[in-house]
């Protein structure tokens, strides 16, 4: 990776130009053409330094407002193993697992949903709820957001700065 790489990562940490030719208006800000900027990515894709590239929606301004994380208490499921089996529905974006506070909270695993409506999303949990047996579990949904993108930007000698 060289000074030319990093100044194409710290632009694309900002986002994509809304344009026809976003690649160009990268070009134009770390000083090469939208052809090399795309040859760089890709180059550095193959490396394994850029694992994804994807469009991050702004969620509540296409009217996503109902964000949920779910804490599960799964105990002996008859329906095998929950953990892989909620993981693969479409309407959970995260689905980990944390160790539980014995006697203060029992919960062990959490999905996180988003939705157009908290009945929306209530409505999803039920149902994967009756699929996979679990019925002790909370519903809680976030009142506001605080912090959209990570506070970690990378400089231009390549290190990484909070």
């Amino acid at each position: 990776m060289d000074p030319c790489d990093v100044r194409i990562l710290a632009a694309l940490e900002e986002g994509l130009p809304f344009v026809r030719e976003p690649f160009e208006e990268v070009g134009v800000q770390v000083g090469m053409t939208g052809s090399e900027v795309i040859a760089r990515i890709r180059a550095l894709c193959d490396e394994g330094i850029i694992r994804k590239f994807r469009a991050r929606i702004n969620q509540r301004r296409v009217g996503i407002t109902a964000n949920a994380l779910v804490a599960w208490r799964p105990g002996e499921s008859p329906n095998g193993d929950v953990r892989a089996l909620l993981a693969s529905f479409p309407c959970v974006t995260h689905c980990y697992e944390r160790r539980p506070v014995p006697g203060r909270w029992e919960y062990t695993l959490y999905t996180v949903h988003h939705g157009y409506s908290r009945e929306e999303v209530r409505k999803e949990v039920e149902a994967l709820a009756g699929l996979t047996g679990i019925r002790d579990y909370v519903v809680i949904f976030s009142t506001e957001e605080f912090k959209r993108v990570p506070n970690v930007r990378i400089r231009e000698n390549g290190g990484i700065k909070p």
